[in-house]
């Protein structure tokens, strides 16, 4: 099954009065169960790219399917719906809620789509020790180291069972022992779950560990190897 196609994707930004083209007619496909990896220089369009497909932007120009639908003709309110059902985000940076426990962040996203409590605490807890996080689910992010804090991300990614999971140089900020374990727990979910990961990144070691990597530059795909 395709999750993500993308047939002449354009997008322009406006930048001091002119255009600036991040993405110039790219052609895209990801299937179910990808462990894709979208490699380039920084303002090459690798993030931007997520950005559309993670329907957090706007198109410029063609067309890009997410999920069967064609998020090009939705609303903003039809856009949020189809991101928080069936897309997972982990990003470089976290992105964790500093007030709230390892459990309550965590099963945020299910709250927000309606689950009932005893879903809510049965997906929270499965996902807690999927990510190897048993025993700290009443911790702070501030209690917690960064690789700790990357698994809670992954585990709220994950914990609303999303056929995507877009995830933005999420090994940024890890030393690479670190770096290397959070990518064998989402290689290990991958295998497990069929869930589709899409990473951008600048890391070699997120590059060895995918199976298809993509070169992108100048808003152009260059190179689309598969292992």
């Amino acid at each position: 099954m395709t999750v993500v196609k993308a047939e002449n994707l354009i997008k322009n930004y406006g930048l001091n009065g002119q255009i600036v083209q991040a993405l110039r007619g790219v052609n895209l496909e990801f299937q179910e169960g990808e462990f894709a990896a979208i490699a380039g220089p920084s303002g090459s369009g690798k993030s931007t790219f997520l950005h559309l497909a993670g329907c957090l932007d706007t198109i410029s120009g063609g067309s890009i399917t997410v999920g069967g639908q064609n998020i090009s003709g939705l609303s903003r309110k039809q856009l949020a719906l189809l991101r928080r059902r069936e897309i997972g985000f982990i990003f470089q940076a976290y992105n964790l809620i500093p007030v709230l426990s390892v459990e309550e962040n965590i099963s945020f996203p299910l709250t927000l789509l309606g689950f009932d409590r005893g879903e809510i605490k049965e997906r929270t807890n499965r996902v807690i020790h999927e990510v190897g996080l048993d025993g700290m689910a009443r911790r702070r992010p501030k209690e917690m180291s960064g690789g700790q804090q990357q698994r809670v991300a992954i585990a709220r990614a994950l914990v609303k069972k999303p056929s995507l999971i877009l995830a933005d140089e999420p090994t940024a900020n890890l030393d690479s022992k670190t770096g290397g374990e959070i990518l064998e727990l989402m290689l290990a979910l991958n295998k497990t779950e069929g869930t589709t990961f899409i990473f951008s990144t600048h890391d070699p070691m997120v590059m060895d560990y995918a199976r298809r990597l993509l070169r992108i530059r100048d808003g152009l795909v260059e190179s689309d190897e598969v292992k």
